[in-house]
């Protein structure tokens, strides 16, 4: 991962013998440019209480635990971006704390595949005596509310929740969801727009054990598929078109060794291994598309492997001879230039690189490394381009 620029620094105005955090940030993590406000407001209102055993839910780069750490007993930070999840650990090095780093989608009824549990049976998180949730602002709030529930959930009788939010992020829900919960909800404090809201654990708490997935369903050049979903992923209700064009421009051959790259939730997986008597792998930075990935890859009979990781991160070791991606353009220069170059070094050397992106969008930049790069394919939004070593 190439640094954003130079560390952010959070200057100490405690009574900690550290006068001061250093965060290193990346392209692709949010607030990578400047401290989350609702982070903020949240250590300015947790510092001086018992937290006991401490959880930092969906963390972006680790502020809240790495802080947080000085007045804890354990503290436990859980992310659900795998690059997220190593710049948590390379911030918890770097700051010389004692904390553990996990991925995780927060969700119990995804990170715990046995439905049928109770409270008392094994949870997929250790009980904690404090949680914070800090939401995205393009969270969807149906995760954030089955966040909630599932850390209300794993707190020890008594230990309590802590949830940042804004207006613009779902301060209300949230709020809601909290009330549904927990039962009581207090305004712990404000900053700006943002708000503090705590909450108290009851005895019970009624998860929703139903995973959030949906099924879409669609043809692709005569062939049915079946995708497994969930809010938050891309295109979560249909295939989205610059991959459907991929999928109808790339010539998968049987033998290949396949990667599906940036995955989301497997369509070109899927897709390859319908078409070829191939070897099929995906790959997604997200824990939840990845857990989506694997079930659609089951719900369409395939036996391929599902690797969460950042960019190639996850393969690292292997070698494809056709890499399908739908790269995630938004998510700034830093990423794609991870990417391509991870791809480079992954891709045999008379492999072929398949790549989409938005017609208005130039990555040529990003591809130059590869001997050859020619447009094969463009449709009313979206090229296709196929890459070679």
């Amino acid at each position: 991962m190439t640094a954003v620029s130079e560390p952010l620094v959070l200057g100490s105005r405690t009574d900690s013998d550290r006068d001061r955090f250093r965060f290193q940030t990346v392209d692709g993590v949010a607030d990578a440019d400047a401290f989350c406000p609702g982070e903020l407001l949240a250590l300015e209102h947790l510092w001086d209480r018992d937290l006991g055993r401490l959880r930092s839910i969906d963390a972006r780069y680790g502020v809240l635990g790495v802080v947080l750490s000085e007045v804890t007993s354990t503290v436990e930070i859980t992310a659900s971006s795998a690059r997220s999840a190593a710049l948590c650990e390379r911030n918890v090095a770097a700051n010389g704390v004692d904390a553990t780093v996990r991925l995780a989608t927060g969700i119990a009824s995804v990170d715990d595949s046995n439905a049928d549990r109770t409270r008392a049976d094994s949870h997929p998180f250790e009980a904690a005596d404090t949680s914070v949730l800090v939401p995205r602002a393009y969270d969807p709030i149906e995760l954030g509310t089955r966040r909630i529930r599932t850390a209300l959930d794993s707190l020890v009788p008594g230990g309590e929740l802590f949830v940042a939010a804004k207006p613009e992020t779902g301060l209300g829900r949230y709020e809601s969801a909290l009330a549904d919960a927990a039962g009581t909800v207090s305004t712990v404090g404000l900053r700006d727009d943002w708000a503090l809201l705590g909450a108290t654990a009851p005895e019970n708490v009624e998860l929703q054990r139903d995973p959030p997935f949906r099924r879409v369903r669609t043809t692709v050049d005569d062939v049915d598929l079946s995708f497994v979903t969930a809010p938050g992923l891309f295109s979560p209700t249909e295939l989205d078109a610059g991959t459907r064009l991929l999928a109808e421009t790339a010539a998968i051959r049987d033998g290949d060794a396949v990667l599906d790259c940036c995955c989301g939730y497997g369509p070109l997986g899927a897709y390859a291994d319908a078409v070829a008597d191939c070897e099929v792998w995906c790959s997604d930075d997200d824990a939840l598309a990845t857990a989506c990935a694997r079930r659609t890859l089951d719900e369409n009979g395939v036996d391929g492997r599902v690797v969460t990781g950042d960019c190639t991160s996850g393969v690292a070791d292997g070698t494809f001879d056709t890499v399908l991606c739908n790269p995630p353009t938004h998510a700034g220069d830093g990423v794609l230039a991870d990417l391509f170059r991870g791809i480079g070094d992954v891709l045999a050397p008379d492999g072929r690189f398949w790549f989409v992106h938005h017609r208005a969008l130039s990555l040529d930049r990003h591809a130059a490394p590869f001997d050859s790069v020619e447009t094969v394919a463009t449709g009313t939004e979206h090229v296709v381009r196929l890459a070679r070593r």
